[in-house]
């Protein structure tokens, strides 16, 4: 090996391995005290008002309201002619459908109306709003080892997490910027992403912040399947 380079190697591995040396879960403390640095979610309470734009389809303009300390969760969506609102409050569902709630077997079957889909909608926008700081809950795995990647151009530090079976068997990966620690990509793979799984799943692109009860979230959500890059759609989070 020439001398050049082996003081060319010298001095930059250093800075590559330093960057990698943080730990999985010192680096969720780290992107936790950016995007939560009050700790306000677990007291969590407010409104959300997040318009979802697809390619081939309406708008779909919903409002969401989250009491996490008593344990109330409602979103009223609306969506052409249609509004559906959904109210999980300490367990108990009730569903209306343009704010009728006596509705027939029929009706509910027709517009996909269950109780299962108010508990999907509610884990979905408690999550993906109470990132990074859900990572924290109970059944999470958080990998020790924190990579150092470049997606499409720039690079992140990344954490990787599962979960216990009883919640779900997809892998989850965190983009973080390595200077901030802002939260700027996340991604998800049905199983192995080196296995079976690695033409599964999608990532979603960050942009823009939103501060809302002193926590900063993101405005813009833009999701693309991982296998072709095909764009699906993007939550837009208005302030009030």
């Amino acid at each position: 090996m020439k001398p050049i380079l082996i003081i060319f190697l010298f001095l930059v591995t250093p800075i590559t391995f330093s960057q990698s040396l943080i730990s999985g879960p010192d680096l969720l403390d780290k992107a936790i005290a950016y995007h939560d640095p009050n700790g306000k979610w677990k007291q969590f309470s407010g409104h959300l008002n997040v318009i979802m734009q697809t390619p081939d389809g309406p708008d779909r303009d919903s409002r969401i309201t989250m009491n996490l300390p008593a344990e109330y969760f409602q979103v009223i969506a609306k969506r052409d002619t249609l509004t559906t609102t959904y109210t999980i409050d300490k367990g108990d569902c009730s569903i209306q459908l343009n704010g009728k709630e006596n509705l027939s077997e029929a009706i509910r079957k027709e517009h996909n109306l269950s109780c299962e889909r108010a508990t999907l909608y509610k884990n979905y926008y408690t999550y993906l709003y109470g990132l990074p700081m859900k990572l924290k809950d109970p059944g999470t795995q958080i990998s020790e080892t924190v990579e150092l990647k470049s997606f499409k151009g720039k690079e992140y530090l990344v954490l990787r997490a599962t979960y216990d079976e009883a919640i779900g068997s997809d892998v989850w990966y965190f983009y973080f910027n390595p200077k901030t620690y802002a939260m700027e990509i996340y991604q998800f793979f049905k199983g192995n992403p080196k296995g079976k799984g690695k033409d599964t799943g999608e990532y979603i692109l960050l942009s823009e912040e939103a501060v809302i009860n002193d926590i900063k979230m993101p405005k813009i959500r833009a999701w693309y399947y991982n296998k072709d890059d095909k764009y699906l759609g993007t939550d837009l989070l208005k302030t009030e």
